[in-house]
């Protein structure tokens, strides 16, 4: 399989990669954010699905949602956490990624985006062996879906301004210690110039 290239000389060949933009839905984009807000994140999200779309490639949209949170997992934690509220357009993907915008959508039960989804399945059938990935959050949804990837033999292009934590620290510590061991860290606008 022939593996894309990015950056300088390089470049990202839209029919070989996938923008996979994880959770950037109403329920989940209202939080307090760090490094990035959820505004900055939403506004470099919808440029890169804008310069994929444009470009042709296949684009992801993945969002988390349950009918009435049944279905989530509830495993036994030290950490108290926060209750997702089910209102009504919770899971709704934000306007600003999703309104008149052509896009594959994608949803998830847990914090990956390939388990128990077709993702997997999709990019196979359309030849993508790299998958530019952002959203929120960097250390939980974003992370797995990284590690998910990378299980699965994926090259992978970390959008490092297009995606945003709980705090500064947990998104530095993912983007410092793990997503070089698996992928590339880029910037949207490097990867939009490389976007061929």
């Amino acid at each position: 399989m022939e593996n894309s290239k990015l950056i300088g000389t390089e470049f990202i060949k839209a029919e070989r990669t996938a923008l996979v933009v994880i959770d950037l839905q109403n329920g989940i984009v209202n939080s307090e954010r760090s490094p990035y807000t959820s505004a900055e994140v939403i506004k470099n999200a919808s440029r890169l699905v804008d310069a994929f779309s444009d470009k042709g490639a296949f684009v992801v949209l993945v969002r988390v949602s349950s009918a009435d949170g049944k279905d989530m997992l509830r495993p036994s934690v030290d950490l108290k956490r926060n209750l997702i509220k089910f209102l009504k357009g919770w899971d709704d993907y934000v306007p600003e990624i999703a309104s008149g915008k052509k896009f594959y959508a994608i949803t998830k039960r847990q914090w990956g985006a390939f388990y128990g989804t077709d993702l997997d399945l999709q990019l196979r059938r359309r030849g993508i062996d790299t998958i530019a990935l952002c959203g929120i959050s960097t250390g939980i949804g974003v992370d797995t879906t990284a590690r998910e990837a990378y299980e699965r033999g994926y090259n992978q292009i970390f959008i490092e301004d297009a995606m945003t934590a709980s705090t500064k620290e947990e998104h530095d510590y993912v983007c410092k210690y793990i997503f070089p061991r698996i992928g590339k860290i880029r910037t949207s606008e490097e990867v939009i110039s490389s976007l061929k």
